[in-house]
């Protein structure tokens, strides 16, 4: 039987460790975007130099639980202390926060960098020439034609990517960082009430991807508004 009254205690103690849930996913995201973007655009080429390494890279992050991506850098990076010292990172890397941003970051670049990569690829070539007929630069007609098009196809599934994100914050409880699944953890070796504490925990991620759904539907109207008079 549920205990609703416990339920509902534990959701204040939960909702304190949504700011870290929150900034953990919002920086990885940002970072992610930023590294995808030029793992993408990196891909347009055909030099194989450049495209293989990106390519290996994809492959790997997208093939490997990012449960495992997280234990390596955590665990992992220690056996190089000494080099890491040497540059001076090791401050660093010692903090779990930071090692979950790298990880989150890494893996949330693997994937977005193949939806950007495929939503540039979409984006008709006559539209680039045209643009280059007027006069305009590659580089302007990157900015101003190729990524605006290619960022609005783009939307829905870098918003399924951003919702796998947020959910894969809940990983970072492993190496200690107390968020909301931390959080839910310690109330249930404190509680042994695990189905009201996940339950809870569970609405929290429940709404908090609501909302996110809800702002990817907002900006996809606005973005392509002829789309919505259809």
């Amino acid at each position: 039987m549920i205990d609703v009254t416990f339920f509902i205690e534990i959701i204040p103690q939960l909702l304190a460790g949504l700011p870290l849930t929150l900034k953990l996913a919002g920086t990885s995201l940002l970072f992610g975007f930023v590294l995808a973007l030029v793992l993408a655009l990196a891909q347009q080429g055909q030099h194989r130099l450049a495209t293989w390494p990106i390519r290996t890279f994809v492959a790997v992050f997208r093939g490997t639980p990012l449960l495992v991506q997280i234990f390596l850098i955590y665990y992992g990076l220690g056996q190089f202390r000494p080099s890491l010292q040497a540059l001076g990172l090791w401050g660093l890397f010692r903090e779990p926060y930071w090692c979950a941003i790298l990880a989150l970051t890494l893996n949330t670049a693997a994937y977005g960098s193949e939806i950007l990569r495929g939503a540039i690829k979409n984006v008709p070539r006559g539209l680039g020439e045209a643009a280059q007929a007027l006069g305009m630069s590659r580089f302007l007609t990157l900015r101003l034609v190729v990524l605006p098009i290619a960022f609005r196809q783009a939307i829905p599934a870098y918003g399924n990517e951003i919702i796998l994100m947020v959910k894969g914050t809940s990983l970072a409880s492993i190496i200690t960082l107390l968020e909301v699944t931390g959080i839910a953890r310690n109330l249930i070796s404190e509680s042994y009430r695990a189905i009201e504490v996940f339950m809870a925990a569970g609405a929290i991620y429940l709404l908090l991807n609501f909302l996110i759904v809800r702002a990817i539907a907002i900006l996809e109207s606005r973005m392509t508004p002829y789309r919505s008079r259809g």
